[in-house]
């Protein structure tokens, strides 16, 4: 069985895209789509910057979405391979939950786009700029994380927003609250504590406006119907009714991205490889969390040729 899984914020970069589209019409296709359906020109500052524009969470968002669909694209058109005869399940990493809904024909292309420029901008618009806070915690599983985020809470908040592998979560919360957490991580047996260069603390209560936002707008554009199944950050577990999706993607806001659990329930499931499309950050996360399983990442036209063989 395999899963194809979607890559989340962080994976940006100056350049993403560019060799793809250079060397492949569908993929200049999805990124065409995608500036129409925003009114902007994201494909310019994706492989031109600059970094701090394209980092900017509603720039970020979209951008790795459709670089993920435009590998799937070239996939699709240019290998002859429908994602619905490989894929048993599909899975994305926060925003690239999108992404697998979009793959799996939930949501068009278009308001996919719309959808996650929102989600940015609502994201980045729930918090002022420096109250809150978010810090990598390595060498932390997540009992530690748990532990540190409850003693360093004092009153503000202060939990876990990404369990991305038994080795790194990944703490959310009031900038102070957040700081203290840093500061308390030799005493909680965990390695390091990194703040993150973000720009609004993440999957944490204080999103709740943005978690209204999406309410709103998931009311007017609904997933339709899935051709593959979702395993669901907030529950780590399967799912493919489409109101069900639409009420998890509310959910996901404020609520913990549960990565490391969704790759041991995928095994469990009977996932023996995992596809990352347009990253390669998923692949070794899950090798960490669920073992032994195969892990093939496709960004370049040389990687989407590799895995069009190997499928």
């Amino acid at each position: 069985m395999r899963a194809f899984v979607f890559p989340g914020q962080g994976s940006q970069k100056v350049g993403m895209g560019a060799d793809l589209a250079a060397a492949s019409a569908a993929a200049r296709e999805v990124f065409e789509e995608v500036d129409e359906a925003l009114g902007q020109n994201l494909f310019k500052l994706m492989t031109e910057g600059p970094d701090d524009q394209l980092t900017l969470t509603e720039n970020a968002q979209p951008a790795i979405m459709a670089n993920a669909i435009a590998v799937l694209r070239v996939l699709e058109k240019e290998a002859g391979i429908a994602l619905a005869d490989k894929a048993d399940f599909v899975a994305g990493h926060s925003l690239g939950e999108y992404s697998a809904l979009c793959a799996a024909g939930a949501f068009s292309l278009a308001d996919t786009a719309r959808l996650l420029k929102l989600r940015g901008q609502s994201m980045q618009a729930a918090v002022p700029v420096g109250v809150g806070a978010m810090a990598a915690l390595l060498g932390a599983d997540i009992e530690k994380a748990t532990a540190l985020a409850e003693a360093a809470a004092e009153g503000q908040v202060c939990t876990v927003a990404n369990d991305n592998d038994p080795t790194q979560v990944v703490l959310s919360g009031h900038k102070e609250a957040i700081e203290r957490a840093v500061a308390l991580v030799k005493d909680f047996g965990i390695k390091r504590g990194l703040l993150l260069p973000v720009s609004a603390p993440f999957h944490c209560p204080l999103m709740q406006p943005a978690a209204d936002a999406m309410a709103e707008a998931l009311e007017k554009t609904r997933p339709g119907t899935l051709q593959v199944a979702l395993f669901a950050n907030v529950t780590a577990s399967v799912v493919t009714d489409p109101a069900e999706v639409q009420r998890l993607l509310v959910e996901q806001v404020t609520g913990r991205v549960r990565w490391r659990e969704s790759a041991i329930a995928m095994k469990d499931a009977g996932v023996e490889q995992f596809v990352e499309l347009g990253g390669k950050v998923l692949g070794p996360m899950i090798k960490r969390s669920a073992g032994e399983v195969e892990v093939t990442s496709a960004v370049s036209m040389e990687d989407i040729e590799a895995l069009a063989k190997a499928l």
